[in-house]
């Protein structure tokens, strides 16, 4: 091997594993998106502003996709998700099978075993926040990161609870992924906002803009949601492709079940028990 095409091979695996590295930070932020819309629409908030130059209420818009994918009583008799699926990053050349769990109140936990990587996993198990990866080893959340996994963990989040939210507020109608969508900016108590699409047509979820805080600093993600499939009562999308720092993964889900998932799924490993002592 000539040395071009050493440093050309050491040019590859920097790449990759750079590709790795925004891929960890991503999975956190895929949760939210996946394992979603597992609750009744709520009452209609004090803290929406409202609707101007004709623009639907974002209330409004949220309860039609509930409404769109199943109903309000379908999504309030779950206590618990189960998804399984594929993770792909195709410009890394890395794919693996995910899981993803979610169960009331507040706990999630999501595992994916990437070729020639290994498994990482992100939880929260309603009090601590942790994620072990083969390239950070085991990682309890501080923090902002700690806050926004609580945040985002809370299984009735569409519920959309004045509590969670300072302001939610229909913006524009725009296009999004080439699909005429409303877009709705809802401002956290705990700081920060994120920004939703919803399909004027279908009145479905088409996606998302996301920030949150990671070890590299606060780092903004995009997600597209597409191919609604029915799983049991409910439709969820089958096809959630996401974008951060120029690195784009796909999830394709191949089953979703619910009521299945038994607590011990979020029980903390004991390389992240030895970190709280």
């Amino acid at each position: 091997m000539t040395q071009a095409d050493t440093c050309s091979s050491r040019a590859v695996q920097w790449r990759r594993r750079g590709a790795l590295c925004v891929s960890v930070l991503l999975l956190g932020m895929l949760v939210a998106a996946v394992a979603q819309t597992h609750a009744p629409a709520g009452q209609p908030s004090k803290v929406e502003q409202g609707a101007a130059n004709g623009l639907p209420l974002a209330r409004g818009l949220l309860d039609r996709h509930l409404d769109a994918i199943g109903g309000r009583e379908a999504l309030a008799r779950h206590t618990s998700t189960h998804m399984r699926g594929t993770l792909s990053m195709p410009a890394a050349g890395i794919s693996g099978n995910l899981e993803i769990f979610a169960a009331r109140p507040n706990k999630t936990l999501l595992r994916v075993s990437l070729d020639g990587v290994g498994e990482v996993v992100e939880a929260f198990d309603g009090v601590n926040g942790w994620s072990v990866s083969p390239l950070t080893g085991p990682m309890l959340l501080e923090g902002k990161q700690l806050e926004e996994k609580r945040f985002d963990a809370e299984y009735d989040g569409e519920l959309r609870h004045e509590a969670r939210y300072m302001s939610m507020r229909t913006v524009e109608r725009t296009e999004f992924e080439g699909r005429p969508c409303y877009k709705v900016v809802l401002v956290r108590t705990i700081g920060g906002e994120d920004v939703e699409f919803y399909d004027v047509e279908t009145g479905l979820k088409a996606g998302g803009i996301v920030t949150r805080e990671t070890p590299m600093g606060p780092m903004t993600g995009t997600t597209v949601e597409s191919g609604y499939q029915r799983f049991g009562a409910l439709l969820q999308p089958t096809t959630v492709r996401s974008q951060m720092g120029g690195i784009q993964q796909v999830i394709s889900v191949t089953s979703i079940e619910y009521d299945t998932v038994a607590p011990a799924v979020f029980e903390m490993p004991s390389e992240i028990k030895a970190l709280l002592k």
